[in-house]
């Protein structure tokens, strides 16, 4: 049996209280296979990236459960959740979030950094990513001088670069054109695919959906189905 990495059960999240509180997520249970790719599906508001965020110990839930990789996440406090985080989990978003004025190298050693890797090592390690994007020859270029998908791509290999068993991806394409996009895409689904590594994508766009092996779909914080990638959504 292939291990789960991300499990929850009935999961809750809510903001506010009394009149004012909003159920976010209601009772989700789903898990993640290791080596799947999984799309969270959702129009906006509908929970997707909420999940998303709690699933990557960014947030917490209200209630329920969250075990990563067989731990149950409501022990992990302070330096070792934060450890945790670093070490399996890797972030590609809609923004890029990179440091502009700061070289390409520096921007993808930033979790190295975090997890106190020493300088040469950092460099290695951060050059081995970015020749797997193809953007070796950039590492000294600073970040504000790259197109919109060679930003992305330095995105994924900052992603890459802690080895890092999950990767989540907030609407990684969201800010490039299609035949970007589609770069982009490919080269996250072979990292999933030659590599082994688990890949959450969070997204409304139904195309890059469908290149997983299952897609979770969610309105108004309620999972309304779950198909593989062969099924198609009702």
């Amino acid at each position: 049996m292939t291990p789960r990495v991300l499990s929850t059960r009935n999961l809750n999240k809510s903001y506010g209280s009394g009149a004012t509180r909003f159920e976010a997520l209601t009772d989700v249970t789903i898990d993640i296979e290791e080596g799947e790719s999984v799309a969270i599906v959702g129009k906006s508001g509908s929970g997707k990236s909420t999940l998303m965020h709690i699933l990557a110990l960014l947030d917490q839930p209200t209630s329920g459960e969250l075990t990563v990789d067989g731990t149950d996440a409501a022990r992990l406090k302070g330096r070792q959740l934060n450890a945790l985080r670093n070490r399996t989990f890797g972030f590609v978003f809609q923004q890029f979030f990179l440091t502009p004025n700061a070289s390409v190298l520096e921007n993808v050693m930033l979790p190295l950094t975090i997890a106190r890797i020493r300088s040469g090592e950092r460099k290695r390690l951060a050059r081995e990513a970015l020749t797997q994007l193809d953007l070796v020859d950039k590492a000294g270029n600073r970040a504000t001088n790259l197109s919109g998908g060679q930003k992305q791509r330095v995105v994924i290999a900052r992603a890459l670069v802690n080895n890092p068993r999950i990767i989540f991806a907030d609407e990684p394409t969201g800010n490039l054109d299609s035949a970007t996009g589609a770069v982009v895409e490919d080269k996250l689904f072979a990292l999933n695919r030659e590599q082994g590594i688990t890949l959450v994508i969070v997204t409304h766009d139904e195309d890059l959906a469908a290149r997983c092996d299952r897609r979770i779909y969610l309105r108004d914080g309620h999972i309304v189905d779950s198909l593989a990638c062969t099924e198609v959504a009702a």
